[in-house]
């Protein structure tokens, strides 16, 4: 790969909402873009189902200089909108001419030396808090098209958007003899699932025991679907194993105010929410309320929105309820096991496994040791300054491994953020500060939820781009005034650039 015009070469690796955000940032540098499928989009193309919708409305989730065509339209936009909306911001910034499809990378290798080599850990982040290198210090091995051989290429600067869903499912582990190879139905993960074709997936579900194991998203999505599939009088109800329970919400308005409302302003309000959700939602008739407040959930980021006819197929019959610690399989369904050791066997023919990725497995087996082992610290948590750059690999910078309430505005401002670090407009401060800051951060998430580990910035989102307005020169308070900034909500619309802190302060 020939450096463009002296530019150093920067890879940028997955071409989802990340990747390119990435790319449109860093586009001066002419960028390559590797993704490993036939198309960009990331989840909404290769991990949605058929009924797949955003959970915000359309200018909550939008890039902050590509608006929606149709941002007035009330409706949630399908996965297919989505995608269609992504193609369009990807032409607007000519950003094809980067990307290369069906192209897999397969493996990243440190091949810089000096202070920067692989286990010579320094003082600054890179070569003196430089983010590119002034020579090439990481190979990038990829698969093309139908091609077994690797071919590698040489890199100063390499983003990694390869996303946390997708790819490595997340399976649980079963007792030896007691898991799917005992079962004689069949056993599918969401990952394989969201590959059927709508008449694929009814002809799996249609009259048919099918037990849904997960109560997130996906799981509650999978769930509609397998009553919408067994309408009639051969129809079989859905069973939702359920193991940790979550608060899920009705709609995007809560007494007709947008939930976000109640936390992207500086001054949060929450805990009526509950009693708003146990007065309009069956979750006592139904053994659906956590014991854990509202807070925890949004502060993980695992709240979700139910369909509208989610709880209108249960109380039809179609959508059943069964809590477990433990599950495991037998010849003709499942066994769960709950409090108390209770056991009760479970009839199935299909048994869908909505329990998520893997995504930092999927993360360390491109990455060379040593930084493999630096992923994920002894919290379990991905240790990122800014969510963006680990303070011990060099060079290289994290897009999309933080959770937002909209991971799209997320991913953007810290692309942002990332393209006037390249530029040299300001610097990082040294390694053991970096540290400091993240330690505070996933000390504020330990208060705040005990499912702290994936790593969610809700309900501190706003400080948290305080920080890099200021980095970058900004004005951290982006509101015209006082009031709004105390009561108004922040959105992705708050950030378009707009003259920097030293150019207004000296008007």
């Amino acid at each position: 790969m020939v450096k463009v015009q002296g530019k150093p070469r920067v890879a940028i690796i997955g071409g989802g909402i990340s990747g390119l955000a990435a790319a449109k940032e860093l586009r001066d540098l002419e960028p390559v873009v590797f993704e490993a499928t036939d198309s960009i989009g990331g989840v909404w193309k290769h991990c949605s189902f058929r009924t797949t919708r955003l959970q915000t409305p359309r200018p909550d989730y939008e890039f902050t200089d590509h608006q929606w065509d149709d941002r007035n339209d009330p409706t949630f936009p399908t996965h297919t909108e989505i995608l269609n909306y992504l193609h369009g911001f990807a032409t607007r910034f000519d950003l094809w001419k980067l990307i290369r499809l069906r192209a897999k990378v397969v493996e990243v290798r440190f091949i810089g030396g000096g202070g920067s080599a692989a286990g010579c850990f320094t003082e600054m982040w890179g070569e003196n808090g430089k983010a590119i290198a002034d020579r090439p210090v990481w190979e990038v091995g990829v698969v093309t098209g139908d091609s077994d051989s690797v071919q590698r290429f040489e890199f100063e600067f390499v983003v990694m958007c390869m996303g946390k869903y997708g790819d490595v499912a997340n399976i649980p582990r079963f007792p030896d003899g007691k898991g799917p190879e005992i079962f004689q139905g069949q056993v599918l993960h969401t990952m394989d699932y969201c590959k059927l074709d709508q008449e694929a997936a009814t002809r799996l579900m249609k009259g048919k025991k099918v037990v849904v194991v997960g109560y997130k998203k996906s799981a509650i999505d999978l769930a509609v679907e397998c009553a919408e599939a067994n309408q009639g009088a051969d129809g079989e109800p859905c069973t939702m194993v359920i193991r940790t329970l979550h608060w899920t919400v009705p709609s995007y308005s809560i007494w007709g105010l947008p939930f976000f409302l109640f936390f992207s302003t500086r001054k949060g309000v929450s805990k009526f929410i509950e009693s708003y959700l146990a007065w309009k939602l069956p979750l006592d008739k139904y053994g659906l309320r956590p014991d854990h407040p509202f807070l925890e959930d949004y502060a993980s980021c695992q709240m979700a929105i139910l369909p509208e006819n989610f709880f209108a197929e249960a109380d039809r019959g179609l959508i059943r309820f069964k809590r477990a610690n433990q599950l495991c399989f037998w010849e003709g369904g499942v066994t769960l096991e709950s409090d108390g050791n209770d056991c009760t066997k479970l009839e199935a023919d299909v048994v869908l496994l909505a329990t998520g990725y893997d995504g930092k497995t999927k993360l360390t087996s491109v990455l060379p040791g040593p930084y493999r082992g630096l992923v994920v610290d002894s919290s379990g948590v991905m240790p990122l300054y800014r969510g963006t750059i680990h303070p011990l690999i060099p060079h290289m910078a994290f897009v999309g491994y933080i959770e937002s309430v909209s991971n799209l505005h997320t991913s953007e401002l810290r692309c942002k953020w990332l393209g006037s670090l390249v530029k040299g407009e300001f610097e990082l401060p040294a390694v053991e500060e970096m540290f400091r800051q993240i330690r505070e951060e996933v000390d504020v998430m330990k208060r705040t939820t005990r499912f702290y580990r994936r790593h969610c910035i809700s309900t501190f989102s706003i400080a948290h781009s305080d920080g890099m307005c200021q980095d970058m020169g900004w004005r951290s308070w982006r509101k015209t005034n006082w009031f709004a900034e105390a009561f108004a909500a922040y959105g992705n619309q708050d950030y378009i650039e707009n003259g920097r802190q030293e150019e207004e302060d000296d008007e």
